[in-house]
């Protein structure tokens, strides 16, 4: 049984279908179902049975399952503690974080890193998904709530204030844009609801910067991080009396790399120039 095939089961498990898992691994779709083959062929069992809704792991794919999950602990727990000794100031880092603040926030600051350290290659992932620290998804990560993960290393890096917005040459729109329903107990999009509870909703997006260009084609008020609503053409802030609640972006990373030089690079320069 090969580790890698291993992984390729962990990932089609906990995707459940073969195209979100190659996806993960960055592979392609016919070189998982292949490996994923490969396996059963070796332990000589059916791990998957395919149903309407994807590939659900059969009796014996759910027996394999804990044990694979046990392997996959021990080879990443094996990475860290080798990958935190690495002395040099050279290699690649994985960053995650949402759409918008990657974009309007990161990006800018990680050029600045670029110019500093040529030698380390950052390769920045912008998903509303929550990334694990744990199984070494990424190095550093960067959400609006604390992390639950054990083990990680977190801070506080900076409070992220909203505002109301409204297309600039329009008068102020009747109809609102806010999250999709997965997201609608945030507290910016409760806050709107409340502020305009007689206002329908004209347009839902769980992404931050869909919803500013909706706000700039003038479909409705919106409410937007300052950063982000700030420098969009096209909309300005609205005074409506009150603002949004805030938010605190918290800065995280597994402890077994807290001595890594270039990701200790990466924290500290980021707080230098964000925090």
């Amino acid at each position: 049984m090969e580790w890698d095939d291993v992984r390729i089961f962990l990932a089609i498990a906990r995707n459940g279908t073969l195209s979100a898992a190659a996806r993960t691994l960055g592979q392609t779709q016919p070189a998982m179902g292949r490996r994923l083959k490969a396996l059963e062929t070796a332990v000589g069992q059916a791990l998957f049975q395919r149903t309407p809704h994807g590939l659900v792991p059969t009796d014996e794919g759910a027996a394999m399952l804990a044990h694979a999950e046990r392997m996959e602990h021990e080879a990443i727990a094996l990475e860290r503690s080798l990958a935190g000794r690495d002395g040099r100031l050279e290699g690649s880092l994985r960053v995650t974080s949402s759409e918008w603040f990657g974009l309007h926030v990161l990006t800018p600051a990680l050029s600045r890193f670029a110019e500093r350290h040529p030698d380390v290659t950052v390769e920045l992932v912008t998903d509303s998904r929550l990334y694990s620290l744990g199984r070494r998804e990424c190095d550093l990560s960067f959400r609006i709530a604390r992390f639950e993960e054990v083990d990680v290393i977190q801070r506080r890096l900076l409070r992220l204030e909203y505002a109301v917005y409204k297309r600039s040459d329009a008068t102020i729109p009747s109809r609102l844009i806010t999250m999709d329903a997965a997201f609608s107990h945030l507290p910016d999009a409760m806050w709107l609801r409340a502020r305009f509870p007689a206002a329908p909703i004209a347009f839902r997006s769980n992404n931050r910067e869909v919803q500013a260009r909706a706000c700039a084609e003038g479909i409705g008020l919106a409410v937007l991080p300052k950063r982000l609503g700030d420098a969009t053409a096209g909309i300005e802030q609205l005074d409506v009396g009150a603002a949004p609640p805030g938010r605190e972006m918290w800065m995280g990373y597994h402890r077994d790399l807290r001595r890594l030089p270039r990701l200790r690079a990466l924290v500290d320069f980021i707080v230098e120039v964000l925090g």
